[in-house]
């Protein structure tokens, strides 16, 4: 199994805090800045979890999720939501689209790495 993840995320400033935590502890990180970059992506490698944004510019993070688990190679790779999405319903929202889990923005740079293993070891 791969030892990279994938960040579905546009804003800039996210993606490189979560590639700077996730680098800082061991894993490989493949950014993508849009949905259907982050679809051709999960499509063309295997990865050991994606992190999804559910407010993109192109596509919704919920149709990016349903979109991946109708292929059967990344049914069972872990896709977790990483949203500011904060809502009462937002996280079922996130589960039933597909995603295995539901981080919220801003994320803590001291706990972040820890839910994304924990997640991990889960899956």
């Amino acid at each position: 199994m791969s030892d990279t993840l994938l960040v579905i995320e546009d804003n800039e400033q996210n993606r490189y805090l979560m590639k700077f935590l996730l680098e800082k502890n061991g894993f490989r990180v493949e950014e993508a800045q849009s949905a259907i970059e982050g679809i051709e992506k999960a499509l063309s490698a295997k990865y050991l979890a994606i992190l999804l944004d559910i407010q993109l510019p192109d596509m919704d993070g919920y149709a990016v999720a349903r979109k991946l688990r109708t292929v059967e190679e990344l049914r069972e790779i872990p896709i977790i939501a990483v949203t500011s999405y904060a809502m009462m319903g937002d996280k079922e929202k996130a589960l039933d689209a597909g995603c295995t889990e539901y981080i919220e923005k801003p994320i803590d740079p001291d706990s972040f790495v820890g839910e994304i293993k924990k997640i991990l070891m889960k899956s």
